[in-house]
């Protein structure tokens, strides 16, 4: 039997959606508001879902506190109040638009979690726009 078992989680940072090969007026076109160069932030909220069979001795699918860590760990210390353009190496030179936020934290999370399981990871950037990664 296959279960989800699900932890949420939030951070805050600043992000600018740009290429730099293209000129301010085709950023704004193309990414509105969000191209501002001085940035903008974003009040991020997070929901790692972790799938697989339940341990019949335990009971658990896994334990909530492996995972609670490495979100804190991968996630939260890694992207809380950063500037992602400029502090977060993955985005040194990809665009740090929610989509790619999301594959990068699945694939961090992807590296400690073990790979009896599989992994998604749901990132909302309001309330209203979110995205889902499963790493497929």
């Amino acid at each position: 039997m296959r279960i989800k078992a699900c932890r949420k989680a939030h951070f805050n940072a600043a992000h600018r959606l740009y290429r730099k090969e293209w000129s301010d007026e085709k950023n704004a076109e193309i990414f509105g508001k969000c191209s501002n160069p001085k940035y903008h932030g974003h009040n991020y909220e997070l929901v790692v879902g972790v799938i697989g069979e339940i341990d019949p001795e335990t009971g658990f699918l896994i334990d909530l506190k492996i995972l609670k860590n490495y979100i804190k760990t991968e996630v939260e210390e890694y992207m809380d109040h950063k500037n992602l353009n400029e502090e977060v190496p993955e985005f040194k030179e990809m665009n740090p638009t929610v989509e790619n936020i999301a594959v990068v934290i699945w694939r961090r999370l992807r590296d400690k979690i073990p790979l009896k399981y599989d992994i998604e990871v749901t990132l909302y950037e309001t309330p209203r726009n979110f995205v889902t990664y499963t790493g497929e």
